[in-house]
């Protein structure tokens, strides 16, 4: 890996936790309809619909919220009370005020790394929150360059190079999602490396075995320094 020249980070759940707040929206959420349906029906509701709306809305809690308000239209045949709607705007407007976690060992590996490398944060979701997260991290002196992508397939990839000049085999993705940060990368020849979280999003499990001399597989984002 000595011709890396851009290493890009994930941010939700790679930099900081995000995955286990929207679990406990979720649950919240499930509490709201229970007189309906039971949670587990309720949270398979959700999931549908949020897949349904993910090419129109995309990624992030405004979308999440939209889901919210529609799943209980179609849960209580339309027939909710207006209450119902207020409380899941306010399950959507606490995740947006959710304090910034950060991961142990993210604020030194990107000191370490810094000046070295060109350093990108590249994530995905709504654009205002995810800048909002950002700047309470703190972590925002020590990027090269902030790319909030609305998806993280491979054309959104080609873009983000074509912008940062770099050709694939110079540049390293660094995330939690094997869908999202690892296949895509690696199918343009770009290096991977995966720092799993114990709570995925169902939408970006995968059941693959990745055999690629240029993927690599870390317990800790530490670790990074060592494939390096």
């Amino acid at each position: 890996m000595k011709n890396i020249k851009v290493i890009a980070f994930d941010a939700d759940d790679t930099l900081w936790v995000n995955e286990p707040y929207f679990r406990d929206a979720e649950n919240k959420f499930s509490e709201l309809l229970e007189d309906f349906l039971p949670h587990h029906s309720v949270t398979k509701a959700l999931f549908k619909t949020e897949m349904d709306n993910l090419e129109l809305y995309g990624y992030g809690v405004k979308s999440f919220m939209l889901s919210m308000i529609e799943t209980i239209g179609r849960v209580t045949n339309n027939k909710a009370d207006i209450k119902l709607i207020n409380k899941a705007i306010e399950i959507g407007r606490e995740l947006l005020e959710k304090p910034i976690e950060l991961f142990d060992g993210v604020e030194d590996i990107l000191k370490q790394l810094n000046g070295d490398y060109r350093l990108v944060m590249a994530t995905k979701g709504d654009l205002l929150d995810q800048e909002r997260k950002l700047i309470k991290s703190g972590l925002e002196k020590h990027f090269h360059h902030i790319e909030i992508m609305s998806d993280k397939k491979v054309s959104d990839y080609k873009k983000l190079l074509k912008h940062l000049d770099c050709k694939p085999e110079h540049f390293l993705m660094i995330g939690n999602s094997v869908k999202s940060d690892v296949i895509p990368v690696l199918e343009l020849g770009g290096y991977a490396v995966h720092v799993p979280y114990h709570t995925t999003w169902a939408y970006e499990k995968v059941d693959i075995q990745i055999d690629d001399p240029k993927f690599f597989e870390a317990e800790f984002i530490d670790q990074v320094i060592q494939f390096l």
